[in-house]
């Protein structure tokens, strides 16, 4: 009946008294094949190394991860007679400064997340790299513009020969992948929430209020406040847009200040150089604390025997496969894995794979 090791050993002592049992029952117990799958605990890799996007200087926006959120009922016109539609929230995030730039979109379609892109671009600068999970919009857009590329290389070539756009795409199943983007959109549904309530806006007024949250998380502090009681300043994302937090009081009139006095450009050369210090300072060294995923856990080897974790299905009901292939990352440590099933190859971070005992470990 698959008891726990004291009940088997229990029952086996009732007619034998194995030497070293403890031992031998936890093995025993450890290497049911049925137990494991029942119980379907899959694996956790140690916490990979910060990216070189998140720690080295360079423009805000210039390297950005995106994701949707909704959907947000609105209406289609004010007045008697109006009609709900959804309507979704894109957000871009900065991997330096967690700058948070928010949009309305219509639908979830290629098109539309194309249009978003345009409208980033336009207000924000075109970014060397744009990070995103595998959602079907996604992956059609990057090829909507592969192809455009392909198609105009000849008119465009000597324009996009420096500012070509590159996806990089997170594995299926693999939200901890983002975490950062992940992060924003709990922070942007936070206040949007509380301030929508069971409420239906229009279109206009939800892009106005999209547009405040957004201004919002842009003023929010990026590392823990200093302890000195004379410091009433810190470091936010729109210092590095602006030059100070967005929802900030204006400072004090310099109409009547004589310019040659002020010397104004390097006044606010040494400002960003001052920001550029405390984000390396302060902002940076937080990020090297990890709170969990310290230690290395069991890893996989090529031919391994292992289940597909999936949602909504019992573990008995998880489809079983081989690995095939594993992608180990700069540190060495493998995350994600190729498992071949009946029904295909599929690859599946090491969080969604369970693995199964092959044989009963030999006897020390």
């Amino acid at each position: 009946m698959h008891a726990g090791p004291q009940l088997l050993l229990a029952c086996v002592r009732e007619t034998v008294w194995p030497i070293n049992g403890r031992h031998l029952a936890r093995r025993t117990v450890h290497a049911c094949v049925r137990c494991r799958r029942i119980q379907g605990k899959t694996l956790t890799p140690m916490m990979g190394n910060l990216p070189a996007q998140r720690i080295t200087p360079d423009f805000p926006f210039r390297t950005v991860g995106v994701d949707f959120a909704g959907p947000f009922l609105t209406l289609n016109r004010k007045g008697r007679g109006a009609r709900l539609t959804k309507t979704y929230l894109c957000l871009f995030v900065c991997f330096r400064y967690k700058c948070v730039h928010l949009e309305a979109v219509s639908d979830l379609s290629k098109d539309a997340f194309i249009m978003t892109l345009r409208r980033f671009i336009s207000r924000r600068g075109k970014p060397a790299e744009i990070f995103c999970d595998n959602g079907r919009n996604f992956v059609a857009a990057a090829k909507e513009i592969g192809n455009f590329l392909k198609t105009n290389h000849e008119p465009v070539v000597d324009f996009a020969t420096n500012e070509g756009v590159k996806f990089v795409f997170s594995p299926t199943y693999a939200p901890h992948f983002g975490g950062i983007w992940e992060a924003g959109v709990k922070s942007a549904k936070y206040h949007l929430k509380r301030v929508m309530g069971n409420n239906h806006l229009t279109f206009e007024e939800i892009c106005t209020l999209f547009t405040q949250v957004e201004a919002v998380l842009n003023s929010r502090p990026l590392c823990p406040l200093s302890p000195s009681p004379n410091d009433y300043h810190f470091l936010t994302p729109g210092h590095f847009l602006i030059g100070r937090a967005l929802n900030a009081l204006p400072g004090p009139s310099l109409e009547h200040e004589n310019q040659n006095n002020l010397q104004r450009y390097m006044k606010l050369e040494q400002i960003h150089q001052h920001f550029w210090q405390r984000w390396q300072r302060e902002y940076v060294a937080e990020l090297q604390q990890r709170s969990k995923w310290r230690t290395k856990s069991a890893s996989l080897k090529v031919g391994d025997l292992v289940l597909l974790h999936e949602d909504n299905v019992p573990p008995l009901s998880w489809r079983m496969g081989r690995v095939s292939r594993l992608f180990p990352g700069p540190d060495g440590v493998t995350r994600v894995a190729d498992v071949q099933t009946t029904r295909g190859c599929f690859r599946r971070p090491l969080t969604r794979i369970c693995p199964l005992p092959t044989s009963l470990p030999d006897e020390d």
